[in-house]
């Protein structure tokens, strides 16, 4: 349920009548330094909505961040609240999107036809965590993921979503059907990563076959993505077999362990020899029906790319997914003779949440099994621990990890 100071759906408030709380966030201050803190309660504009977080899953960033106080070429150079895989209730709406709620209101059941479909306060909704500039040329031509000018949640400079309140653009939130608990709301967001690099970059269609390497938390999910969009085969690799064996149960239908490298065989070597024994070991062909039509990489590791390349059939296409080296060496000649499309994948785009939203919601992508470990916000420097370390006091694996709100 909302907290007190949210108020019903159906009586909507002027910005002025919102009374927050205090805004307890958790905060990393660099490499392993952490604490709890307390940020300014943000003001919305006219086409912002304020949102009480609820639910927030950590994500690998997160634990960059917080492992190495880095990920890739950015740094962490100040105090920055962590955070971005986030569900809650709206708490306040700006001026004019509360002026939109009371007009759809005032004309539901006229001859103007049905109300229309308008946030309110107490909504249940998702959080796409990026506000991009929206005038760009990249923007504008409908690929506002890669906008010079993102300002992405927990993503040095800005603050993230492990805060009472968090505030963004109207259309960046997303109602949640009544089906889906705000838990699995919070794993929208990995969700949406997977449906971007399977359904819009990929472009999957029914029967093709894939091959996803690795199977921690966005390789899962991108092994349900292309479940759920009628794949017809889906192969997960990985080195870990326990990570194989839950990928086996949850939506892979085959799996497969590399075979080790030569101690005098260089790398791309290796990786061509072990992309052909996973094709003759899992009886794959290497061109025509059966053959694999998309490659999902989800690792970073410049072998697990290379096999990738030299896995898929000619003509097919590899989505490069996971973070790794900034520079590795690729299969170019196979890549150019074979016509093969290395495509990169970055975060989601127009569509995304809502084909994510759609899945869950029509059982077609199953997230409870995903959801190994839930953490009170007072418990989140834990959280981050369990997740870093994979495993809980328990010995339970860590898939996905949730964080409560502040109470």
């Amino acid at each position: 349920m909302a907290s007190a100071n949210i108020q019903a759906p159906n009586d909507q408030p002027e910005p002025a009548d919102f009374k927050p709380r205090n805004n307890p966030a958790f905060i990393l201050h660099g490499k392993l330094s952490t604490s709890f803190g307390e940020l300014p309660v943000p003001s919305v504009g006219p086409d912002e909505v304020l949102v009480e977080v609820k639910k927030t899953g950590i994500c690998g960033s997160d634990v960059h961040f917080y492992n190495t106080g880095k990920m890739g070429l950015v740094s962490c150079t100040g105090d920055m609240c962590l955070g971005h895989e986030s569900s809650g209730y709206i708490a306040q709406l700006g001026s004019n999107l509360a002026a939109m709620a009371r007009k759809a209101d005032s004309e539901k059941g006229s001859a103007k036809g049905p109300a229309k479909q308008v946030l309110r306060v107490g909504d249940k909704v998702t959080l796409e965590p990026g506000v991009t500039c929206r005038m760009c040329p990249d923007c504008r031509g409908g690929r506002y993921q890669i906008c010079e000018h993102m300002a992405f949640a927990a993503y040095p400079p800005f603050d993230g979503t492990l805060q009472r309140y968090y505030k963004l653009p109207a259309d960046l939130v997303y109602p949640l059907p009544d089906s889906v608990d705000l838990v699995y709301g919070a794993m929208m967001e990995p969700l949406s990563v997977a449906v971007h690099g399977i359904a819009n970059v990929g472009k999957l269609r029914t029967s093709e076959n894939v091959l996803i390497f690795g199977a921690g938390p966005v390789g899962l999910l991108a092994m349900g993505v292309a479940k759920g969009l009628g794949a017809g085969r889906i192969i997960a690799v990985d080195i870990n077999q326990e990570r194989l064996k839950f990928a086996k149960t949850y939506a892979a239908t085959d799996i497969y362990t590399p075979i080790k490298q030569n101690a005098d065989e260089s790398r791309p070597d290796y990786s061509l020899r072990a992309a052909k024994d996973l094709l003759s070991s899992l009886g794959v062909p290497v061109r025509g029906p059966g053959s694999i039509d998309l490659v999902m990489d989800a690792t970073g590791a410049e072998v697990c790319i290379q096999m990738g390349i030299n896995a898929v059939r000619p003509g097919g296409v590899c989505v490069q997914t996971g973070f790794g080296p900034p520079d590795i060496t690729i299969p170019m000649f196979r890549l150019t003779t074979d016509e093969i499309q290395l495509k990169g994948c970055w975060r989601y785009g127009p569509g995304d949440y809502p084909l994510a939203i759609d899945l869950v919601a029509r059982g077609l992508v199953d997230l409870k099994p995903l959801l190994t470990h839930e953490f009170k916000f007072e418990d989140a420097l834990e959280a981050f621990e369990v997740t870093k370390a994979g495993k809980s006091a328990d010995g339970k694996t860590v898939i996905k990890a949730v964080i409560s709100g502040p109470e």
